[in-house]
């Protein structure tokens, strides 16, 4: 393997998950290491991360000295499908007491210590093993500190050929008015002029935006997006001047995880061949284990989420409110997030509750049955980098109904009743929640008039290439435009 990249992350699937930022960094480093990219991880030790279950193991320790004094810092290792993980632990920040994100006043210190830290981890690396990154990958604000201390050690010989690739994952989570901590911290004065002209030096994700070799974003849609001031959340004229350096890759699934034909939560499996019969089944079972009537005529349509303003719940609750009132349809939720949201949906299920169940926490299998039983996905959101739902939820041939949106409009394709017999799912674009009323039963009335297209648009769903595999090529040749611009700017310095 040639390249070297380290993916810096404060999460990462199967052992920190708060959001999508964990099932990309848990998956993404696989397919790089299928095409010889030598892709590694580190992320902080959690206290809630259990290490004896997935053999994490003690390496090594050493002392890091900055500012408030000297933290001994601990190193441990495990490998998860053949990509090497590193965990540091480091008291108070990282012990066995700390979840993965706490309260805003504690989380900003502890991750520019992470910060810091990646920088000692990796120099023990080269001294210990001889690996050394030729790219750290960080992801949003918490890791968003990384670049500008690479840009400061550029001078270096060994610090100065390090390029840095930032993953935007959600623009609306910054680390802003982080100023006192990074000068209490030590931390020099960040004096990229368009940081200062905007007056954004203390905001963690404008540094790394404006620091970073490169920049990313989850989907193509987004990186367009977020150049203008409704997704650009304060930020957009300082993307606008990277746009050179900016690219959109749509995020990918694992398609071995997330597979209808294996997935052990599944009760009755299936493929492409056999889901007409097959899915009947798990919706049969849904209805059943939710205590819902079995009907097999009734649409069922489900919502595996986050309950935050972000995933459109201004919007569908209201919908849904009213197609309930006249429309013979099933609404099975699951999702924790807001407690005003949690009440609403809690409010809804029991304002409808012989047709209507809610779930408020989280549960795989629930989850799983949801995908492999409903017939809609609703995911209506206001705003979507990416989102992973709707590919999830077209992988076990639930059509999905979603806003035109981010990766959500690049991933969904309308379904046209015409003579072109195209579509992958349903799409509104107007934020409005009559947008989603009719755009719910223009699907329900697809599922009753035209069986046969549904059953087309399934299969044609079911077999969209969600898989890394042609997004890990594209990273990989982000990581050689880095690497040859970080060449460039030590050569003119």
């Amino acid at each position: 393997m040639d390249t070297k990249v380290l993916f810096v992350s404060t999460e990462a699937v199967p052992y920190a998950k708060v959001g999508g930022l964990a099932d990309v960094v848990g998956s993404l480093p696989q397919a790089l290491r299928k095409i010889g990219i030598d892709a590694r991880v580190i992320m902080p030790l959690y206290g809630t991360i259990n290490t004896e279950k997935y053999n994490i193991t003690y390496q090594f320790s050493f002392p890091y000295s900055r500012a408030t004094g000297t933290t001994d810092v601990q190193v441990f290792a495990t490998e998860n499908d053949g990509v090497p993980f590193y965990f540091v632990r480091g008291w108070p920040f990282f012990g066995p007491d700390n979840s993965v994100y706490t309260t805003w006043d504690w989380d900003v210190p502890r991750f520019i210590f992470f910060n810091q830290v990646v920088m000692g981890v990796a120099w023990e690396l080269r001294q210990r093993t001889g690996w050394f990154p030729d790219v750290f990958h960080v992801n949003d604000w918490h890791t968003g500190l990384l670049p500008f201390l690479l840009h400061e050690s550029r001078h270096d010989p060994v610090w100065g050929r390090a390029a840095s690739v930032l993953g935007i994952h959600n623009l609306a989570y910054q680390g802003e008015s982080v100023g006192g901590w990074l000068w209490q911290l030590g931390i020099p004065g960040r004096q990229q002029p368009d940081l200062v002209y905007q007056n954004l030096t203390d905001n963690m994700l404008a540094i790394s935006i404006a620091y970073s070799d490169i920049l990313t974003t989850v989907s193509p849609r987004y990186a367009i997006e977020i150049q203008y001031p409704y997704m650009g959340h304060k930020l957009d004229g300082l993307i606008r001047t990277r746009t050179d350096d900016l690219y959109g890759i749509l995020n990918g699934i694992d398609t071995d995880l997330w597979n209808p034909e294996t997935d052990p939560h599944v009760v009755h499996n299936y493929n492409t061949e056999n889901f007409v019969e097959q899915r009947l089944e798990n919706k049969r079972y849904l209805q059943n284990e939710i205590g819902l009537p079995v009907q097999d005529d009734v649409p069922v349509i489900g919502i595996v989420t986050r309950l935050v303003w972000q995933k459109g719940f201004t919007l569908a609750l209201p919908a849904l409110r009213r197609l309930l009132v006249d429309t013979n349809v099933q609404v099975v939720a699951l999702g924790s997030g807001e407690s005003e949201t949690e009440h609403q949906l809690w409010r809804l299920g029991h304002d409808f509750h012989w047709k209507t169940r809610v779930f408020l926490g989280f549960n795989a299998a629930t989850a799983q049955h949801i995908y492999a039983g409903s017939d809609i996905f609703l995911m209506p959101s206001h705003y979507e980098p990416c989102g992973i739902g709707q590919m999830i939820a077209m992988r076990y041939g639930s059509l999905p109904l979603v806003r035109e949106t981010g990766g959500l409009a690049d991933t969904v394709q309308n379904y046209d009743n015409g003579p072109a017999d195209v579509g992958t799912g349903f799409v509104f674009t107007w934020e409005q929640p009559d947008a989603v009323l009719n755009t719910l039963r223009w699907a329900v009335d697809t599922y009753h008039q035209q069986p046969a297209a549904w059953q087309r648009m399934q299969k044609r769903a079911m077999q969209t290439d969600f898989s890394w595999q042609q997004s890990a090529q594209r990273y990989a040749d982000i990581y050689q435009k880095a690497i040859e611009k970080r060449r460039q700017r030590t050569l003119k310095s």
